[in-house]
Formats: structure tokens, C-alpha cells, sequence
């Protein structure tokens, strides 16, 4: 598998929300392309990109989008590789609407659906690294590192005195 991560955004306004996503991803060292495209506007390309994502060398694709938040399922439904959704937080419905578009997959049509706000673009970058750390024992032990510093620094911070 490829280490190269696909990052889709609905919109260039997601691209804020996204910054904990390739935060993480550059931590772990792990290559990265972002793509705004839209899953309503720009369907065609939506599609050209997922489907040509594994013969360019990605691995994982993330696609993050809000309200009616069709672009990870879209994608899924045109590539062989794992798709994880972020749902975007969004001011009408504080991010359910996007939650429930993007969890909400046909049989046949996985995608992998992390949380509503910041917790959920670092966690699809998490995700996405321990996917494609089965294959790669490098990248796997970036993440076996990550999770214990994670754990010492939870334990460091229990002790009340």
C-alpha cells in the first residue's frame, strides 16, 4: 500500500477545520495531496480523482465535506481504496447534517466516519496512518510511538498531588 493520503474538502472553506488533519499527517512524515472538489458542483472530477487515486499512488483517501455531505461516499463508490469521512461542523445543524450524509452508506459502499469537530480531521489522519501501517512496519511504528507518548503523557497527568 501506498503511504501517499488523498485529502478531498468539499469547499475551501473546510480547509481550516482540515489544519489538525495535515498537522498530524506531517508529524508521522507522511506525504499528502489536498483537492477541493465538490461532490454537487464538480462531480466529474470528483469522480476522475477517486478513481485514478490508487494508479497515482495513494493509499487512503479522506474526504471531508459538510451539509449534505455526499463526497466520501461519491468517492467510495469509485475507488478500491479505504475512504474515511470527516463531517464537517456546520452552523445550521452544528455538523449532524454532514454526520448523517456521510455515516449513512449504501451496502457495498463503506466509508470509515470519524467526529464532528476537531477531534475528527486528527483522527482520520490517525486512521489513515494505522491503514496503511499494516503494510508498511515503518509507519506502523510511528503510530505504536504516538500511542504510547499518548498513554505516558495520560498517566504523567494523573497523578493529582
Amino acid at each position: 500500500m501506498s503511504k501517499k493520503v488523498l485529502i478531498v474538502m468539499g469547499s475551501r472553506s473546510d480547509l481550516p477545520a482540515m489544519e489538525g488533519c495535515m498537522k498530524q499527517l506531517d508529524e508521522f512524515g507522511m506525504e499528502y495531496q489536498v483537492r477541493v472538489l465538490s461532490a454537487h458542483r464538480t462531480p466529474e472530477a470528483v469522480l476522475k480523482v477517486s478513481s485514478e487515486a490508487k494508479e497515482n499512488g495513494f493509499g487512503v483517501i479522506i474526504a471531508a465535506a459538510g451539509g449534505a455531505a455526499h463526497l466520501a461516499g461519491v468517492i467510495a463508490s469509485s475507488t478500491p481504496l479505504p475512504v474515511i469521512g470527516i463531517p464537517i461542523q456546520t452552523s445550521a445543524l452544528g455538523g449532524m447534517d454532514s454526520l448523517l450524509s456521510t455515516v449513512q452508506m449504501p451496502s457495498g459502499v463503506p466509508v470509515a466516519t470519524v467526529a464532528i469537530g476537531k477531534a475528527g480531521p486528527k483522527n482520520a489522519a490517525i486512521l489513515a496512518c494505522q491503514m496503511i501501517g499494516i503494510g508498511d512496519a515503518a509507519v506502523q511504528q510511528k503510530i505504536i510511538d504516538f500511542k504510547k507518548a499518548q498513554a505516558e503523557k495520560v498517566l504523567a497527568d494523573s497523578v493529582v498531588e
